[in-house]
């Protein structure tokens, strides 16, 4: 059977971090992601002639797995299998395997690196056929481990890697993936770190492309070399050094050399270096030029000097994409002045704002600026976007959701106005003296909540604002008469039964028309307290049904029912489609395509759907792909669709095996049950609720006679022979009827209880058997329909279902909110305080009682 993904990944992370001790975890990964690197190109390459990688004879995993458990093993990796591979391949600044300040000494350190070595033994981590055309799980398996280390390694060691989420937004934005690629098309990250966010935009292309990096850090350039490789891209090209100091491409030779151009460069420099410049000498004197049409960045803040040597590294008509720090946008002196050349250059397309604690190596929030030359004479504005909001709680970081990377592709894209989200700002704009190019988000666009203003009018005399009603203008629009059944401009009689529920809560149950009219009631409280009709108030609504009926009144209504009808229409529409693209998935599919095409079109179908926001359906569909259906997708891929269970069998110390069930991935145990055996499953639940039944009668005679010279009082234990002996003891005797019956009644209620376990154990081992029987007579379309239909289907309708309750359970909520806050007016709240009070007077008086 194919390996999962998630098991790989999961099996290989717990692994590696039960055997790193306290090795500090952006140590620890050199060596853990060069053993992966070892095992996947002997696995992938070892023995065959010409291939990408060489991997020569007595340097493969199978040589270093027979190095375990020697003396020496560290010596040997590094003379045997590490110097002769990084020889025939280029790759250097390998971790030291003899370094016993890192992996210990002598007997610690042979078991450390054994026992990891016996990781990469596992017989399911077999690279050979790995991936599937356009799907890299080895490669993915990289990213994961990187992304793990990256989390473990706190805030000083995460600059070796760039959020996935990230990485995937910059290569959209970029646009590579809108236009045909060859071999000639240049990519280029001057700050590469393990390369993961050049291999995201390699990943979204549409054609080859050429790859170029460098880091800085010579053990990060070479993980970002064996990245490379993992990922089918050997011919990337890494160097290692500073780039500012000393950029390694160049075209030309000697002192004709200028600066290499690209056509994409995409970075994450470390924020705010206060080192930028060492080395530099004077920056206005820079052979290469970055800095004297443009200014010169402040000495001890670095990030606009990575940002022009971007922009001398494109061509003409090249894009770039850089992450930056907030403060990139609006501070002052030498930054403001290359900001201001930027924009009249017109350099400058787009800025996205991003949430903040995104990064591994900060927690301060950052911007994407995006460059762009092609267009820059013609450019009016810049495009922002404040995405600030958008993002999920993962751990001790926050994490872009699909629907978080996917609404800012799609605004940018459309380069449209989207309220408190995104604008196109003018240059005149930015220019103006007010804002005198200052690009910080929020003097542009007011992402702010409106604030939720109580209406001091309101709670002297009650009544909900108008206002606060229209600015639910969404379901009105889509249900207007929905509308009219809550609200109306004079209360109705549940307003007083509401009162009278108010007085009821607090022990009164007085009529609210029996209340004092306090002197200076409002007209309109008085009119309700009398009976009478108050005149509407201009700019205020009644709620008509009681609070407690608001929920069924718009569960109720036909317009709810309809934009019911419409959203289920909706989705029965799009899983007819959906059901027919995942049937013709099959054996030697690609999961990620699949994916892809499956998300959109749901996107794209619900973008139809009132008042239901498309990219939470959207994510759902992408959070049920990364927590089961992926693996499903990659078990046919693999497989085809086969659905055959697998014993599940111990094997203790003394290899003794025992047989633990059974388990089926693609179909498990419940989907056949629910198809196939839903009587016996019946049958099963009779059962199972009659024991609890007869479980809880029996904890309640127990409770009940277990005080105080109770039955059960002197039992040490409450079992069938202690309760027997005791029977016997009484025997006839008249005074121990009481006793006697109370006893018997327990052995009934444990004979019932011992009944129906044995039934419920023999139905379930039938049941059991029943069902994995029926996975050989399944076809092709039974295990399709299971699969599609039962399962994935079945999950995302349930999703969908909810989304329609939020909608209702939404509207609820702000409804009764509102009408809570106004229901009391103060006069009726001073009448409720002076009944009270009245009462605890006469209370008091009944006990000859007086307050002092």
């Amino acid at each position: 059977m194919a390996l999962k993904k998630s098991e790989l990944y999961a099996s290989l992370w717990s692994s590696c971090d039960e055997l790193r001790g306290g090795m500090d975890a952006s140590r620890y990964k050199d060596y853990v992601l060069v053993l992966l690197f070892i095992k996947y190109v002997s696995d992938k390459y070892a023995g065959k002639p010409f291939a990408a990688i060489t991997v020569p004879e007595g340097a493969s995993f199978t040589d270093m797995v027979a190095l375990k458990g020697k003396p020496d093993i560290g010596d040997q990796i590094n003379k045997n299998i590490i110097a002769p591979l990084a020889s025939a391949n280029r790759l250097s600044d390998l971790p030291d395997f003899n370094d016993a300040n890192m992996l210990g000494s002598g007997k610690e350190m042979v078991e450390r690196l054994s026992n990891l070595i016996a990781i990469f033994q596992n017989k399911a981590l077999d690279f050979s056929s790995n991936r599937a055309d356009g799907d890299d799980i080895l490669g993915d398996a990289y990213e994961y481990l990187m992304r793990q280390f990256a989390t473990e390694s706190g805030k000083s060691k995460g600059q070796f890697y760039t959020p996935a989420e990230v990485s995937r937004v910059m290569a959209q934005i970029i646009g590579i993936g809108s236009v045909p690629t060859t071999s000639t098309t240049t990519v280029y990250d001057p700050t590469c770190g393990s390369g993961s966010l050049l291999l995201k935009v390699a990943d979204t292309a549409n054609g080859q492309l050429t790859l170029y990096g460098q880091e800085k850090d010579a053990t990060t350039a070479g993980l970002a070399r064996m990245n490379m490789i993992l990922h089918n891209y050997p011919t990337a090209l890494v160097m290692q050094g500073n780039t500012l100091t000393d950029p390694r491409f160049m075209d030309g030779q000697g002192g004709n050399a200028t600066l290499k151009t690209f056509d994409y460069v995409v970075a994450n420099p470390p924020f705010s270096d206060k080192r930028w410049g060492n080395g530099l000498g004077n920056p206005l004197d820079d052979p290469h030029e970055r800095f004297k049409p443009f200014g010169v960045p402040p000495a001890k803040q670095g990030d606009y000097a990575y940002l022009l040597h971007i922009v001398r590294s494109l061509k003409s008509t090249g894009t770039g994409a850089c992450i930056l720090p907030h403060g990139v946008l609006f501070r002052g002196n030498a930054e403001a002045q290359i900001r201001r050349a930027l924009v009249r250059k017109g350099y400058l397309k787009a800025i996205i704002g991003l949430p903040a604690n995104l990064f591994y190596g900060t927690g301060i929030p950052a911007c994407i600026l995006l460059i762009d030359k092609r267009d820059a004479v013609g450019r009016k504005g810049v495009f922002m976007i404040d995405a600030s909001k958008g993002y999920a709680k993962d751990g001790p970081k926050n994490r872009l959701r699909e629907q978080d990377i996917h609404r800012i592709v799609d605004a940018f894209r459309k380069q449209a106005d989207v309220p408190r989200y995104a604008r196109m700002v003018s240059f005149e704009e930015i220019a103006d003296a007010k804002n005198d190019y200052n690009l910080n988000l929020p003097r542009y666009i007011d992402s702010s909540e409106p604030e939720d203003l109580h209406d001091l009018a309101a709670h002297p005399r009650g009544g909900i604002p108008e206002r606060d009603v229209q600015a639910l203008a969404d379901y009105w629009q889509l249900m207007p008469s929905l509308r009219a059944a809550l609200f109306a401009a004079t209360p109705a009689p549940v307003g007083r039964a509401s009162a009278r529920q108010a007085n009821s809560d607090v022990g009164m149950n007085v009529d609210p028309q029996a209340l004092h009219v306090a002197e200076g009631s409002t007209t309109a409280y008085v009119a309700l307290l009398q009976g009478s009709e108050p005149e509407p108030r201009p700019g205020y609504v009644y709620l008509q049904p009681a609070m407690a009926d608001v929920r069924t009144t718009i569960l109720g209504h036909p317009e709810f029912a309809a934009f019911t009808e419409t959203v289920t229409r909706l989705f029965t529409n799009w899983r007819t489609q959906a059901v027919q693209h995942l049937a013709a998935f099959d054996a030697g599919g690609q999961p990620k395509a699949l994916i892809g095409t499956v998300s959109e079109s749901l996107l794209a179908a619900f973008k139809a759907a009132p008042l239901l926001d498309p990219y939470d359906i959207y994510q759902h569909l992408m959070n049920y792909w990364a927590e089961s259906m992926q693996d499903d997708a990659y078990l046919i891929a693999a497989d085809g669709w086969q659905a055959t269970p697998t014993r599940i069998i111990e094997t203790n110390k003394k290899g003794q095996t025992k047989d633990k069930g059974w388990v089926c991935e693609l179909i498990p145990k419940p989907l056949i049950v629910a198809r196939y055996f839903a009587n016996q499953q019946s049958t099963i639940d009779t059962l199972q609720t009659e024991l609890e039944a007869a479980t809880a009668s029996l904890t309640e005679l127990e409770e009940e006679h277990s005080g105080d010279d109770a039955v059960f009082t002197g039992f040490d234990a409450i079992n069938a022979a202690n309760v027997k002996d005791r029977i016997r003891e009484i025997g006839q005797d008249p005074e121990g009827a009481d006793e006697r019956a109370v006893l018997k009644q327990w052995l009934k209620l444990s004979e019932r209880i011992s009944t129906h376990k044995k039934s419920l154990k023999t139905a379930e081992a039938e049941l059991d058997a029943l069902a994995y029987a029926k996975y050989p007579d399944l076809g092709k379309a039974d295990i399709k329909a299971l699969v599609i239909d039962d399962k994935w289907m079945a999950h995302l309708a349930t999703k969908v279902q909810g989304e329609l309750a939020r909608v209702s359970q939404t509207l609820t909520g702000r409804i009764r909110e509102l009408a809570e806050r106004y229901d009391m007016p103060l006069p009726m709240l001073s009448d409720e305080v002076a009944a009270l009070s009245a009462r605890v007077e006469r209370h008091l008086a009944r006990m000859l009682v007086s307050w002092a």
